[in-house]
């Protein structure tokens, strides 16, 4: 059993919703958790479904929340958005791009197939210094409140199973097939090394 506890980061587009709930819950648990978006900025919903508000990822949570007020207070507290928001400030100031961490970690979630895409793209494409591997295995989850939350009990599960296990490397693909079978989802992964 491994005494060091992982070292977990959780990748979706904007660093918003789904990686920031899976964030929380983990963190919880008291594992190592860092959470990022792959994107190149951060979207929201717009007042229409084609014209989404755009920040940068510079744009603290409290910016975005105090701007989204401004713009429409009522609808973006029905839709979920501040709350969310809320949620993001009580862990972190800001969104956090992936492609600019060098921080190194032991297993990577993504929440849907292109940000696993993007994630092992930038891992691919950075010189490896120590040929430690991570594991990026993709948890798809639609971009919703309880989707995320679902999605984010799954990853929490798969942490919890692989602190437990001798050989994470060993382990791995027996580990996500009992997942796969208790949730019905299967699961995207591969290694990539640092």
């Amino acid at each position: 059993m491994s005494f060091s506890p992982l070292k977990v980061a959780v990748v979706c587009m904007s660093n918003m919703n789904r990686s920031m709930e899976a964030h929380s819950i983990l963190r919880k648990k008291g594992f190592s958790v860092r959470s990022f978006g792959a994107g190149s900025r951060v979207r929201l919903p717009g007042t229409a479904r084609n014209l989404p508000v755009v920040y940068d990822f510079s744009t603290t949570y409290e910016q975005m929340r105090k701007d989204l007020v401004r713009i429409d207070r009522e609808r973006y507290t029905s839709n979920g958005i501040l709350h969310i928001l809320g949620r993001n400030e009580r862990i972190k100031p800001r969104p956090e791009r992936f492609q600019e961490c060098r921080d190194r970690f032991d297993v990577i979630f993504t929440c849907e197939e292109s940000v696993y895409d993007r994630v092992i793209e930038e891992l691919w494409v950075r010189e490896q210094e120590t040929c430690q591997p991570v594991y990026v295995i993709n948890v798809n989850m639609d971009d919703n409140t309880e989707d995320a939350t679902l999605g984010s009990l799954i990853i929490c599960e798969l942490c919890e199973r692989l602190q437990q296990a001798e050989d994470m490397e060993g382990s791995l693909a027996e580990l996500l097939l009992a997942v796969e079978r208790k949730t019905g989802r299967s699961f995207l992964h591969t290694v990539c090394f640092y």
